[in-house]
C-alpha cells in the first residue's frame, strides 16, 4: 500500500523580466516555491540575463530562454506559449508595459512596486485586465509582514471595534541610493529631481487598504498633500562630496518630508508620510485605531480599552502575534524564513501569486488595488502643485467596490 503524502503541485511556468538586483532576488524566491519552473528571463543587459540563466540552471537543471534588449524582447517572451505567468522586477518605467504585454498574451502578471506612476498608466492596467480577463498582482510584500497580518486578523475579529483612523509612512533613509560616492545621480535621485509628492506610497497604504476594506466595501475619496523644504540631499552631498560640489547646491524638487491626508467615502481618515532624504531610523508607523483601541507599530504595542492592564500604556504586541497569528504566517513561516527577504514577506507574497496562477483564481492584491495604491503618487504631486488642494481618487472599480467582499483570512 502506498503511503499517503502531499501530492505533487501542478507546475507553474514563469518568465521573469528584469533580472538585476531585485529581479534576481524575486527569481530566486520563485525557484524556492514547490512546483515553480522559470522558463524564460528577459533583461536589457546580456550579463544580467546570463547570470540569471546560471542561477536557474543550478536550481532546476535546465536553461531558461534568454531575451536581451528592450520592449520588443520582453514582448517576445510574453508571447511564449509555455508560460503561465510573467513577473516583472525591473525599473518603474517598464512595470506597466510588461504587465500589459503579459495580460494581452493571456498570462497572469505580477509586478514590483509601484505598479504604475501616472493616472494614465493605472487605467492602462485596469482596462487591460478587464478586457483580457487576466489578473495583475502588485507584489506588495509589506502586506505579508507578520505584524501586518496579525493586525488584519485582529481587525476581522473586531478587536479594535469600528475603525476610525490610520497612519503610516515610508520613512527610510535612502540618501545613498540617490547619489553615489562618485557624484552621480542614481535612479532614485533622478525621480527626486523633478517630482514632489509621495513617490513610494504602496508600502504604507497597502496594509491600511486591506484593514479598511478599500475597494471592498469602501474606497478612497480624495487626498490633500504638502511637502517640506528640500534640503536633505544637498546636505548629504556636501558631507559626501564637499560643499563646493554641484550636487551640494543642485535644486531637487522632492521635499524632504511629504505628508498626505486621505479620506474614504465612508469617512475613514489616513495620514501618510514619505520621508527618504533625512537621516533617521526605518519606521513604517502603522497606526490602526478604532473605538476600542489601537495598534501602533512604531512602539510595537497595542492598547485595548478594558483589556490592556494599564490605563494609558501600551502592551507589548508579541503575545498578540501568537494569539492572533494569521494562518498564512503560521503555515509558511519556516519556508519564508529560509527563502524570502523582508522577514519572509517576499516568499509569502510570491507564494500567494503562484497559488492563484496554479488554481486559476483571482490574485489577493488585484489590479484595482495596484492602481489605487499606486495612483497616490501622481495625486499627491498634483495636490502639492495646487497648494495642497484636495484631489479626487479615480474609482478604478467603476462602482464594484460597493459589492465586493472583504479580503478573507486565507489559509495555506
Amino acid at each position: 500500500m502506498k503511503k499517503r503524502g502531499r501530492s505533487t503541485p501542478k507546475v507553474v511556468r514563469v518568465g521573469v523580466v528584469g533580472v538585476g538586483g531585485r529581479g534576481t532576488f524575486l527569481m530566486k524566491t520563485l525557484l524556492s516555491i514547490p512546483g515553480v519552473e522559470v522558463r524564460a528571463v528577459a533583461d536589457a543587459s546580456k550579463d544580467n540575463a546570463a547570470r540569471a540563466q546560471g542561477i536557474v540552471r543550478e536550481k532546476q537543471g535546465s536553461d531558461p530562454a534568454a531575451y536581451v534588449g528592450g520592449a520588443s524582447q520582453y514582448e517576445k517572451m510574453c508571447a511564449r506559449e509555455d508560460l503561465d505567468a510573467v513577473v516583472c522586477g525591473g525599473p518603474w518605467e517598464i512595470h506597466v508595459p510588461v504587465m500589459v504585454a503579459a495580460m494581452k498574451h493571456g498570462k497572469y502578471g505580477a509586478t514590483e512596486v509601484p505598479a504604475a506612476t501616472t493616472v494614465e498608466e493605472c487605467w492602462d492596467l485596469v482596462n487591460t485586465s478587464e478586457k483580457t480577463g487576466m489578473p495583475c498582482m502588485m507584489l506588495e510584500n509589506v502586506c505579508y509582514f507578520q505584524n501586518v497580518l496579525t493586525v488584519l486578523r485582529m481587525v476581522r475579529e473586531a478587536c479594535f471595534g469600528e475603525l476610525i483612523h490610520f497612519e503610516a509612512g515610508y520613512q527610510h533613509d535612502v540618501r545613498m541610493t540617490k547619489i553615489s560616492k562618485e557624484g552621480a545621480i542614481k535612479w532614485r535621485g533622478a525621480h527626486s529631481l523633478n517630482k514632489n509628492g509621495n513617490l513610494y506610497p504602496t508600502h504604507q497604504i497597502g496594509p491600511i487598504a486591506q484593514w479598511a476594506n478599500i475597494n471592498r466595501g469602501d474606497r478612497f475619496d480624495y487626498l490633500t498633500s504638502m511637502s517640506s523644504n528640500a534640503r536633505g540631499i544637498n546636505d548629504y552631498a556636501a558631507k559626501l562630496l564637499g560643499k563646493r560640489h554641484p550636487l551640494a547646491k543642485k535644486k531637487f524638487a522632492l521635499g524632504d518630508v511629504n505628508c498626505a491626508l486621505i479620506k474614504s467615502v465612508k469617512g475613514l481618515t489616513v495620514t501618510l508620510y514619505h520621508d527618504t532624504n533625512l537621516p533617521r531610523p526605518y519606521d513604517l508607523i502603522f497606526r490602526c485605531q478604532g473605538v476600542k483601541g489601537l495598534y501602533m507599530g512604531t512602539v510595537d504595542g497595542v492598547y485595548l480599552d478594558g483589556v490592556s492592564p494599564e490605563h494609558h500604556k501600551y502592551e507589548p504586541f508579541a503575545p498578540y502575534m501568537k494569539k492572533y497569528a494569521h494562518p498564512l504566517w503560521k503555515g509558511l513561516q519556516k519556508e519564508a524564513a529560509r527563502n524570502g527577504g523582508h522577514g519572509g514577506g517576499d516568499y509569502i507574497t510570491l507564494w500567494e501569486f503562484v497559488r492563484a496562477v496554479r488554481n486559476k483564481t483571482e490574485v489577493p492584491i488585484d489590479v484595482y488595488d495596484a492602481a489605487t495604491w499606486s495612483v497616490i503618487t501622481p495625486l499627491t504631486i498634483e495636490s502639492v502643485k495646487k497648494g495642497s488642494a484636495p484631489v479626487k481618487f479615480p474609482d478604478f472599480t467603476r462602482g464594484k467596490w460597493k459589492t465586493r467582499k472583504p479580503l478573507p483570512i486565507s489559509k495555506p
